[in-house]
């Protein structure tokens, strides 16, 4: 039968079952539906309606059969899933169940966005989907137990953490730098201060440094908003902060130079800094800065720049209710304790207290790369600069 004789007799069958429905036999609707598939069943909707029909007149093996045939047509729609996932709930089928729901979520578009008719099914799916996931996760938390406690917390942390993700009790965070990503690097959140031999060196400067800052508060010379967007350039999570003293910076190290008058304010400072390896990307950085929270202030969520480089934070002044998050772990500053975190994983800071916190914040090469990596990208850095100051060789 040539194609317009099929639609033709497809719609035939479409008001046969119309008629079905409103007289109430499900079961004349279901052959009429049968016939349909068997004549076309390109429409994943036509094998949807017929499970349905075969869901009202009890036949379950029907049921299954017609979602098959749908999911076969679109593997990815919604309802023919949410309906597989309901089927196999009542069955008991509870693995294969959260199987369906899981899919059906995956897919499905934002609750505010869902018809009515669907909210509740896909609520329900959520809430279903998320209980198996709890109940597994414990399960193998209790099952690994002991090896991950012979093996050690240090050695299983990275493994733990991946179970955190596979069973959604973590938000998987990635490196997503505003300007520059180099590969290879892994997107880790806050890096084990091993890897940093010169930050205990640091820290046992912690007093010396805090007092030289007191000394240039007091001057109250030399602080500056650390935003100051033009008001024409886009200001995003940040229009609340810009150009605002509530976040603000005492510069050493702005955009890879010192900063004269400021750095002869702070020369001990200058000095627990020189162990540091502080990159050298000409106009771009080294930055180091004492860093000021007032209180009632909130950092939104952000990125850095570029992957290439890592932040580290000397926390001098911290009183209670301060916290910092990035990627998925939360923290609180202890003054005199550094770390050294991947600012282009999303991260955010509050100062929730009626106190001012400060930090000595500055950057540091990335420590897996090479020296050999390190002078290509100072070398493009330099190449950069050259192309922006018009000494690029061409005209437009």
């Amino acid at each position: 039968m040539e194609r317009g004789g099929v639609d033709k007799e497809v719609a035939a069958l479409e008001a046969e079952v119309k008629r079905a429905v409103q007289a109430g036999d499900m079961a004349q609707a279901r052959q009429l539906l049968e016939r349909m598939v068997q004549l076309d069943g390109k429409d994943q909707q036509q094998w949807i309606n017929l499970a349905v029909a075969c869901r009202h007149v009890g036949d379950e093996a029907g049921e299954e059969a017609a979602i098959k045939g749908a999911l076969t047509v679109a593997p990815s729609d919604m309802l023919a899933l949410l309906m597989r996932g309901e089927m196999l709930e009542r069955q008991g089928k509870v693995h294969a169940a959260a199987a369906a729901y899981s899919g059906a979520t995956q897919v499905s578009l934002p609750m505010d966005q869902l018809h009515p008719n669907f909210r509740s099914r896909v609520a329900h799916a959520m809430a279903f989907r998320d209980k198996y996931n709890q109940q597994f996760g414990s399960f193998l938390d209790d099952y690994l137990q002991p090896l991950v406690r012979e093996v050690g917390g240090e050695h299983s942390q990275r493994f733990r953490e991946s179970l955190d993700l596979m069973f959604g009790r973590r938000q998987r965070y990635d490196s997503r730098p505003m300007n520059y990503f180099f590969p290879g690097l892994a997107p880790i959140q806050f890096f084990d201060r091993k890897q940093f031999p010169w930050i205990a060196a640091l820290e046992a400067q912690t007093d010396v440094i805090r007092d030289e800052f007191l000394g240039i508060l007091d001057g109250e010379e030399g602080f500056e908003p650390y935003l100051t967007y033009s008001a024409d350039q886009p200001h995003n999570q940040f229009a609340e902060l810009n150009n605002s003293p509530r976040w603000s910076a005492f510069h050493l190290l702005k955009d890879g130079l010192p900063v004269p008058e400021n750095v002869a304010r702070a020369p001990r400072s200058m000095a627990a800094l020189g162990g540091a390896p502080q990159p050298d990307q000409p106009g771009r950085t080294p930055n180091a800065m004492f860093s000021l929270l007032k209180p009632h202030t909130r950092i939104p969520a952000h990125v850095g720049v570029a992957n290439t480089r890592l932040v580290c934070h000397l926390p001098l002044i911290v009183p209670e209710s301060c916290g910092f998050r990035v990627g998925n772990e939360t923290r609180q500053w202890q003054v005199g304790q550094a770390w050294v975190f991947d600012d282009t994983i999303e991260h955010e800071a509050w100062n929730d207290s009626d106190k001012l916190r400060v930090i000595l914040m500055f950057d540091i090469w990335h420590p897996h790369l090479s020296e050999a990596e390190r002078a290509m990208i100072t070398e493009m850095t330099r190449g950069i600069n050259a192309f922006a100051q018009g000494s690029g060789g061409f005209d437009l």
